[in-house]
């Protein structure tokens, strides 16, 4: 899990980054690896119940794979600079994470205009003035941003690997859902957080191996 936490249920630590003040949007990401191998790493203090035991909870023993994303992850902004990942965890077999696109920084002419409107007054509110669905249609369209930070993600890591001759492979699609309020954020937040703990009744990113939901 990455070091910065939310505050105050795991709230995002800064005013700027709250979903509704961004041009972009908010998204919970889950991505899995082919047919689940634990490529990424193993669980440690939750079969044997050395947790309870020890005192200790449960960690992920992450593989070089595994650190690769991490660090990835951590620094998401060095190589996209309009997205920022402020809470993410790294399972054996998957990975979640909050995602930020922010649509002043996105690499293209037209893609803050709504954005401008909004900060010259000629435009609704973002923050509750503008209709939910069109705010829904807002966020939505910075998907492609999206897909393009998790799929270079997904491809240096992949390249990591074969550099290093492990035959690894990720699915083919990620699961992402907009992310539509702060209640949603806190509980999104928590799940992130209680990953590890609750890794031995959840073992494919949420839900089953449909992966993804909570």
């Amino acid at each position: 899990m990455s070091a910065d936490k939310f505050k105050n249920k795991y709230r995002i630590p800064t005013a700027r980054a709250i979903w509704y003040s961004y041009g972009g949007g908010a998204y919970f990401i889950t991505v899995c690896t082919r047919d689940y191998g634990h490529f990424l790493g193993e669980i440690t203090g939750v079969e044997t119940g050395r947790a309870v035991e020890t005192g200790r909870a449960p960690s992920l023993q992450m593989t070089a794979i595994g650190q690769f994303l991490y660090d990835n992850l951590k620094n998401v902004t060095a190589h996209y600079p309009y997205a920022e990942i402020p809470l993410f965890v790294v399972m054996p077999n998957h990975w979640h994470a909050i995602v930020f696109i922010d649509g002043d920084k996105t690499p293209y002419m037209r893609r803050n205009a709504i954005a401008r409107a909004v900060k010259t007054g000629r435009a609704p509110s973002l923050r509750g003035e503008m209709p939910s669905n069109e705010k829904m249609q807002q966020i939505d369209s910075f998907k492609g941003w999206l897909s393009v930070a998790i799929g270079g993600i997904k491809s240096a890591v992949t390249k990591f690997a074969h550099d290093n001759g492990i035959d690894f492979a990720w699915q083919t699609r990620f699961h992402d859902r907009i992310i539509r309020d702060q209640d949603a954020m806190n509980r999104i937040a928590d799940y992130i957080k209680n990953n590890i703990v609750n890794w031995k009744i959840d073992r494919y990113g949420g839900g089953g191996k449909d992966g993804g939901r909570m």
